[in-house]
């Protein structure tokens, strides 16, 4: 569950980032006082750029500022793209990302297993298809998922 900060934060940025043809993968709002760092992560069909970046801080930052989103105003805002073993937070990731190796960590185990890796092949009826083998799809509920993200293939 997102605090009230983070979620005024994820809403700026998500119309600062759609305005420019971009997604938000992840806002997170970590620490206190004076030690607080919004990350953000962004990202669009084609890769996101260092200009893409400085872009969405550029205007994050200011809305944030004038908006005084954040408690006492000290803070260090970070945008970034989400790399190449991005995470997967929204069902839509896992239709786009469709064919790509992932590894998915559950919250309670699916034949005595917590973790297992494959090729995603979609999102249908609120379940993740994930092909473990050749010929072999699991079938994972989205809200039985702690954590997953793309595996990149050396």
């Amino acid at each position: 569950m997102q605090s009230p900060v983070t979620s005024k934060i994820e809403e700026i940025a998500r119309r600062v980032a759609e305005s420019e043809g971009m997604e938000i993968v992840e806002v997170e709002v970590k620490g206190g006082g004076n030690n607080r760092l919004v990350r953000i992560s962004i990202d669009k069909p084609d890769g996101v750029t260092h200009g893409d970046c400085e872009l969405v801080s550029h205007q994050v930052g200011t809305i944030l500022d004038v908006e005084d989103v954040i408690p006492g105003g000290s803070y260090t805002l970070e945008v970034s793209s989400p790399g190449v073993e991005r995470k997967l937070v929204k069902p839509q990731d896992y239709t786009r990302f469709a064919g790509k190796k992932a590894k998915i960590t559950l919250r309670e185990p699916i034949d005595q297993r917590l973790s297992f890796e494959g090729k995603l092949a979609g999102f249908e009826d609120g379940a993740i298809a994930l092909e473990t083998a050749p010929g072999q799809t699991l079938r994972v509920p989205f809200d039985n998922v702690q954590k997953a993200n793309l595996k990149f293939e050396w």
